[in-house]
C-alpha cells in the first residue's frame, strides 16, 4: 500500500504587492497553521517518509515547518520545479519517479492543480477547493509508485485548519 498526502501551502502574505509570486512568504496565520496541521497528521498516525515540494517560498516554508514537527531533516526535502503552479497531470509524472521504498509521501503544491488532482484521484468525494494548509490523503493498493495511477484507491481523509 502507498499513501499520498497532497498538501497545499499555508496562507501566504500579500503585504508587498511588488513581491514576485514565486517569492511570496507565509503570513502569521500560515506560520501557525502549518505546524498545527503537522500535529493533526501525527495524531492520525500519518507521517510522511518522503517530502516533495514546489520550490516556491510559501510551499518550501510550509514543508519545513511541518518537517520540524515530524523531526524530518529539512535538507532531505526534495524541491521539484515542475510542481510550481502545475496542472493535475504533472503530479502523476512526479509520483511515478518515487522510490518504492517509501510508502507514505507528502507533496506540497498550489491551487488549482492540487484541487484538480485530488478530484482526479477519487470519485467518492468532490472538493471545490483545497484551502491553504489543507491535506488530502489517499491510499493506493499497489507496491510501486509507477502503478499508482492504475491502482485501486481509497480516500482516507480531507483536513484543513478551519475544519470543524
Amino acid at each position: 500500500m502507498k499513501t499520498l498526502l497532497l498538501i497545499r501551502h499555508a496562507k501566504s502574505s500579500w503585504n508587498d504587492p511588488d513581491t514576485d509570486d514565486f517569492d511570496r512568504p507565509l503570513n502569521k496565520r500560515g506560520k501557525q497553521n502549518a505546524p498545527e496541521m503537522a500535529e493533526r497528521l501525527m495524531n492520525k498516525g500519518v507521517v510522511p517518509e518522503l517530502i516533495i515540494s514546489s520550490p516556491a517560498k510559501r510551499t518550501r516554508t510550509t514543508a519545513k515547518l511541518m518537517a520540524d514537527i515530524w523531526k524530518y531533516p529539512k535538507q532531505a526535502i526534495i524541491l521539484e520545479e515542475e510542481l510550481y503552479l502545475c496542472y493535475a497531470s504533472t503530479f502523476l509524472k512526479v509520483i511515478t519517479k518515487i522510490d518504492d521504498d517509501f510508502n507514505t509521501i507528502a507533496i506540497y503544491a498550489h491551487n488549482p492543480g492540487i484541487t484538480d488532482f485530488a478530484n482526479y484521484l477519487t470519485e467518492e468525494i468532490r472538493i471545490d477547493n483545497v484551502p491553504t494548509a489543507g491535506v488530502f490523503a489517499i491510499q493506493a493498493d499497489t507496491e510501486t509508485w509507477s502503478d499508482f495511477d492504475r491502482a485501486k484507491k481509497t480516500f482516507l481523509f480531507f483536513d484543513y485548519p478551519r475544519k470543524d
